[in-house]
């Protein structure tokens, strides 16, 4: 592992502790204000991250970004670097470059239950640390969005070309076309202009019928801050390029890679060459960390996605096990900061390190900011509510599942074939279980299911994960340490091994 916060980063992961009273796993605002809480009330606390610095997707490489940079990626961007260097500045221990890939219930010699184990990795080396209370801050991850031609090279999501942009300032070449729904598609198409990218078409599927059902929540939205930051966004992408709106279907073309991009709107197709397609259609919580563990989750109907059940201070139904900031309902980077110190303060409680009212005092000016930085939120997920049309692929052929490459007739031919949810399919299918588990197709795959057996998404379900959630090399695996009984287990094995051959 490379110390990229000179002081402040462990090396290795054999730098780190047995036990900690927590752990937090993800280093965007969330857990960088979860760390820096529990910290400051005297937790031993580590944070754990698979980036090489802190951020988050949302304030990414912030601390290495140049101030020649500020009016490129925008005023919020900056919001981080405070959030990230008050971090630095606590006595947090903080692991870059390292991936979580477990957590599972930590015992002690008489098998009494005395917290959570975490599996990390790093460097080719992996360790199972204890700790006392974890948070989960592992964000969201963008809504799959399926359309013919979606796997072509030449297509991307919007926020794979953002973290292009602000990790290694990569600016895309050729014909970029930016499709999609939700604020980020106005956002990446001001950054991408600002940086010196032709952008030659902003095509907005947000259906018309959605400025209707978001009206009633519109005075809420007016005296929130996302009015003047909205209205700034469309202002400068409406006057530095074409925008398209009502499109109603959408597919990218090309052989081999993409040569074009086809719309309809207005009831009428339109084409128009490319070299870069940008999708986007919103975001959704990352569950697969939460789901894996256990975790109690429900089905949103307003954001259309699966999130975990959390009560007042972010505990899950698993006791010991928070989870804040955008991986418990999507709430923006202001609220999940907020969620994150509030999720802090109820770890040291539960620890003891604080008595419930000095919990409480702590907690009230931050549950009055949340309410403020919420406000209008329910505008924002009633107009940027994705069609169904582009969550539900209308065309047979197309691809849901990329790893596997399995398409939606595919998805629906296995209902009709008696799979009633995505667990029971992979009898019939290997959809979810290949590298990504169900990143990019476990929504898709609900809703699909939900709509071939004419139920809500809720009745169906998600995919059950196992760990690890993340890749795990077998020399990794390998240099775990082994207990007394593995080892006795092994050198059996091979005084076996040797005895039949000698004989």
């Amino acid at each position: 592992m490379t110390c990229t916060i000179e002081g402040k980063a462990a090396h290795t992961v054999k730098d780190l502790a047995d036990a900690y009273d927590v752990i937090v796993i993800g280093a965007g605002p969330a857990g960088l204000s979860a760390a820096t809480t529990t910290s400051t009330h005297g937790a031993r606390t580590l944070l754990v991250d698979e980036n090489q610095t802190p951020g988050g997707q949302i304030y990414r490489s912030i601390l290495l970004a140049e101030t020649a940079d500020r009016q490129r990626l925008g005023e919020d961007y900056w919001k981080g670097r405070e959030i990230a260097e008050t971090l630095l500045r606590s006595a947090a221990q903080y692991a870059p470059a390292t991936t979580a890939w477990s957590i599972g219930p930590a015992n002690d010699e008489g098998g009494r239950f005395i917290g959570h184990e975490v599996g990390v990795s790093a460097s080719g080396t992996a360790r199972l640390i204890r700790a006392r209370q974890v948070v989960l801050a592992t964000g969201a991850l963008e809504r799959p969005f399926p359309i013919p031609g979606w796997t072509l090279p030449g297509v991307m999501t919007a926020g794979a070309a953002q973290i292009a942009l602000k990790t290694s300032g990569l600016i895309p070449e050729g014909r970029v076309v930016i499709a999609g729904t939700g604020p980020l598609l106005y956002l990446l198409a001001a950054q991408l202009i600002e940086a010196g990218a032709t952008v030659t078409a902003v095509l907005d599927t947000t259906p018309r019928s959605n400025w209707l059902k978001a009206l009633r929540h519109m005075p809420a939205f007016l005296t929130s801050p996302y009015v003047s930051k909205g209205l700034r966004l469309l202002r400068t992408v409406q006057r530095r390029t074409k925008v398209v709106r009502w499109v109603s279907a959408l597919s990218a073309e090309g052989q081999g890679e993409l040569k074009d991009v086809v719309w309809t709107a207005g009831g009428q197709e339109h084409r128009m060459p490319a070299d870069l397609l940008l999708l986007h259609q919103g975001v959704a919580p990352n569950i697969n960390f939460s789901n894996a563990a256990g975790c109690k989750h429900v089905w949103d109907e307003t954001q259309l996605a699966f999130r975990p059940q959390v009560e007042e201070w972010y505990e899950t139904s698993v006791p010991g096990i928070a989870i804040a900031g955008d991986g418990a309902g999507i709430r923006g980077a202001e609220a999940a900061a907020l969620q994150g110190k509030l999720a802090g303060l109820g770890c040291a409680a539960r620890l003891g390190l604080i008595g419930s009212e000095d919990r409480d005092r702590h907690a009230s000016s931050l549950k009055v900011q949340l309410t403020k930085v919420t406000r209008g939120r329910e505008f924002l997920d009633a107009l940027y509510r994705p069609s169904k049309a582009f969550r539900v692929p209308q065309n047979p052929e197309t691809i849901v599942c990329r790893c596997e490459e399995i398409s939606a007739a595919q998805i629906r031919a296995s209902v009709s074939a008696g799979a009633i949810g995505p667990n029971q399919m992979k009898v019939f299918l290997r959809s979810g279980m290949g590298p990504c588990q169900g990143r990019l197709c476990g929504l898709t795959v609900t809703e699909l299911i939900a709509d071939e057996r004419g139920v809500s998404p809720d009745k169906v379900g998600y995919y059950r994960l196992r760990f690890p959630i993340k890749p795990l090399r077998l020399r990794e695996l390998a240099s775990l340490p082994q207990s007394d009984a593995a080892k006795v287990a092994v050198l059996a094995d091979l005084a076996d091994t040797h005895h039949s051959k000698v004989n």
